[in-house]
């Protein structure tokens, strides 16, 4: 196979062209860095090297923008990465982000918690099932709740106030209210019990 043409492309990408024909995408600074010039000759091995040296350059330079956008856990990222690249590539991309200490599951965790509890205003349950959700291990989940301390009636106090205060005088408002505070993991006996705060009717 003979290389007869290599086209700069948007973002970073050169369309490279084998035997008069279009093969595909590559990362132009792999090209570079693999010798990739018009009218060299090369084999199947040579272009799948080229492949997996630019999709580990892609993933990786993704992978950093990505946690520049905003913090990740691991599987997180690992599971936006595979969207566009082989999972072995995304693990050893992530891996690397991982051994220079760009991602930190203990450090995310921490710090998503006390967003979910201080922002949200989550339960001790929501917060739970939203960290599992970023694959954060059970182990480290228990050893972070063990640190929070949750006033859940203040959580729903809060919640309330902020956003349904106003629709508490009819049924239908209170009912929205219920169910909302049940999906971020209150109890029943907990909403009722503070929402009997805001209103004289016990049974909604």
């Amino acid at each position: 196979m003979q290389i007869t043409a290599i086209e700069p492309r948007r973002k970073g990408l050169s369309a490279l062209y084998i035997d008069g024909e279009f093969a595909m995408k590559l990362d132009t600074e792999t090209l570079l860095a693999q010798r990739f010039d018009v009218g060299r000759e090369i084999d199947d091995e040579t272009l799948h090297e080229c492949i997996r040296a630019s999709d580990a350059k892609r993933c990786k330079d993704k992978a950093l923008w990505l946690i520049g956008y905003r913090d990740h856990s691991r599987r997180e990222l690992v599971d936006k990465l595979r969207r566009d690249y082989p999972e072995e590539v995304c693990e050893k991309a992530v891996d690397r982000l991982e051994e220079l200490g760009l991602i930190d599951d203990s450090r995310f965790a921490r710090r998503y918690t006390a967003d979910l509890i201080h922002l949200k205003r989550l339960s001790e349950r929501g917060v739970r099932q939203k960290l599992r959700e970023k694959g954060i291990d059970r182990d480290l989940i228990d050893e972070i709740m063990d640190e929070f301390v949750i006033d859940e009636d203040d959580q729903i106090r809060a919640i309330i106030e902020k956003k349904y205060a106003r629709s508490l005088s009819d049924e239908k408002g209170r009912r929205r209210c219920a169910n909302a505070l049940a999906r971020l993991g209150f109890s029943y006996a907990g909403i009722k019990s503070v929402m009997a705060e805001y209103t004289e009717i016990e049974e909604y």
